[in-house]
């Protein structure tokens, strides 16, 4: 198999991880990259990218704006326009302050979070410990929907879901010690770098003044979700037209100082579009990532724009095949569809080698990844034997949802497809927009789906695979990896780590609730109009104040 030659990136990557013991807390989320609305692009705002307005293009339409219960990548990016999180990790478990000037400990048990003197959200009202403490309890509030419960969970006080008991509301370990100071405490000593990515990096607190008397129940249903009109960034909320774009304008008064730009646009349109709007300069950059990567055939076309500099760089977000597992319950059919699958195919052919075949939840720059793992090659015939063991009736018709938008596994999608009916498998392709089909993966209304997923550097992917995890569309449940996750989160040793997380990557193999098919490479586009600012696989969202475009002040 064809693989890009990235040694040089990957080391640098591994060495720096290794140095660190170990990563941050590790969320899943879906990446999708499914397209916008073909042909919406004329009501797109702006012909020609100019001024104090930056223009920015996605391929993922964003769901809702609720910082602690986004299901979707698109969501949680553009929310960091807008909510400043407490810290930003600007390279591999390096954090550089943002809402909160200190996040230390000296017992990697007890930890303080000091907020920033000036920070203020939009509406004038200071950004208190209150507010942290309120959007902790609402996490924890057994009533609250959230996708982020994981990132509390070692939290002395909580289930191992990171929720109170019924009738509990407030997190009897978390204390404010002033307007501007918070102090948590979790069960026992745990990785501060996890918990630095995780509640640092990850989360984003809500305004208490604004919603502190909405039902909990009712929160994610609550306008302000769709209209965020008080938050604490560099950026205020204007509006979202639907799945067409993002309008944010400076916040003059954002407390690390007035923005550059005056008004920045995220324009949702699906990846020609936006290959041809980098090229006529109505974008200065793609997002990048899972939701507005470039596709590899476009990659050659970008790099020959003049009016651009591109770059890739390696990536910790892949794409999977998820089972319903109350549908496909039989290990052995799993597996017999994983080795029919010839996954070389798609990373030779269709990524044009910029990426791997990965085996598992971790990719070849993670230092967790097991590569003792046994591979899922590409074998028809044990793919048969495997299917007449399980007493597969072949006349069974399998339906596979397959988000539109990102070519690449749309057309992975046919690699797939032919490789099941090579071994005797009936096969119906169903296709929908993104959001559709992270709606019917969440309400388990699924065979198998193709869903892409971004990790973070720490190896806990409980939020994927342990029991009631909020990405676990598989139906996933496993006592002992439910107790190998608990036990990972809460080792501060790296080499101990290492052990519990190979244990756990066996597991999975044999479980095999979902077949991971492929990482590809982050490509990325920047105008040369563009004087700060850039797509970024870590530090994506930082000193966002000082990002400008030419003749911008």
């Amino acid at each position: 198999m064809k693989l890009v030659k990235r040694a040089a990136n990957i080391l640098a990557v591994s060495s720096l991880l290794v140095l660190a013991a170990c990563g941050g807390g590790n969320s899943a989320a879906p990446a999708g990259e499914a397209g916008g609305q073909q042909g919406t692009e004329t009501q797109q705002p702006g012909s020609q990218a100019a001024g104090n307005t930056m223009f920015l293009g996605m391929t993922n339409p964003p769901i809702l704006f609720n910082p602690i219960n986004s299901t979707d990548v698109a969501s949680q990016f553009v929310e960091k326009f807008f909510f400043d999180s407490f810290l930003e990790m600007v390279a591999p478990l390096e954090f550089a302050p943002k809402l909160a000037d200190a996040f230390e400990t000296t017992d990697n048990q007890t930890f303080t979070i000091r907020i920033n003197p000036n920070a203020n959200w939009t509406d004038g009202t200071p950004v208190t410990a209150h507010d942290a403490a309120f959007t902790l309890n609402l996490i924890a509030n057994p009533k609250v929907e959230t996708t982020v419960g994981s990132y509390i969970a070692m939290f002395d006080g909580l289930g191992e879901n990171g929720k109170l008991k019924e009738g509990e509301t407030e997190i009897p370990s978390v204390k404010v010690i002033d307007d501007k100071t918070l102090e948590f405490r979790t069960k026992a000593p745990v990785d501060p770098n996890m918990l630095k990515e995780q509640l640092g990096v990850k989360l984003m607190i809500l305004p208490k003044h604004i919603l502190e008397n909405v039902d909990p129940a009712a929160l994610s249903q609550d306008p302000f979700m769709q209209n965020p009109n008080v938050s604490n960034g560099p950026f205020k909320f204007v509006k979202y037209e639907k799945d067409q774009y993002v309008e944010l304008a400076a916040n003059p008064d954002y407390y690390r100082g007035k923005p550059a730009l005056e008004k920045l646009f995220i324009k949702v349109l699906p990846g020609p579009n936006m290959v041809a709007q980098l090229q006529t300069g109505e974008l200065h950059m793609n997002v990048a990532g899972g939701i507005g990567k470039i596709a590899p055939q476009d990659f050659d076309t970008v790099k020959s724009f003049e009016n651009v500099v591109t770059k890739d760089e390696p990536n910790f977000s892949f794409q999977t095949l998820m089972f319903n597992m109350d549908v496909i319950s039989d290990p052995r059919v799993r597996k017999a569809m994983a080795y029919a699958i010839d996954r070389d195919q798609i990373v030779d052919k269709l990524l044009k080698g910029y990426g791997e075949v990965i085996d598992g939840p971790y990719t070849s720059v993670n230092p967790y990844l097991d590569t003792t793992l046994e591979k899922y090659t590409h074998d028809p015939e044990k793919a048969k034997q495997l299917l007449q063991e399980a007493g597969w009736d072949f006349n069974r018709e399998i339906v596979l949802n397959v988000p539109t938008g990102n070519k690449v596994r749309e057309q992975s999608a046919d690699v797939i497809t032919q490789s099941w009916q090579a071994v005797g498998l009936k096969v119906k392709v169903q296709k929908f927009d993104f959001p559709t089909v992270l709606s019917k993966a969440k309400a388990g209304d699924y065979e198998v789906t193709l869903m892409g997923l971004t990790l973070t550097l720490d190896p806990d992917v409980s939020t994927l695979y342990t029991t009631n995890g909020s990405f676990n569309f598989m139906q996933y449940s496993s006592p002992r990896v439910d107790e190998l996750m608990l036990k990972g989160k809460a080792e501060p040793n790296m080499d101990v780590r290492k052990g519990i997380y190979a244990e756990l990557q066996k597991i999975w193999n044999e479980d095999l609730p979902l077949i991971s098919l492929y990482s590809d490479n982050d490509f990325a586009a920047i105008s040369k109009q563009v004087a700060h600012g850039e797509p970024k696989v870590f530090g994506f969202h930082h000193e966002l104040e000082k990002w400008s475009v030419a003749g911008a002040h």
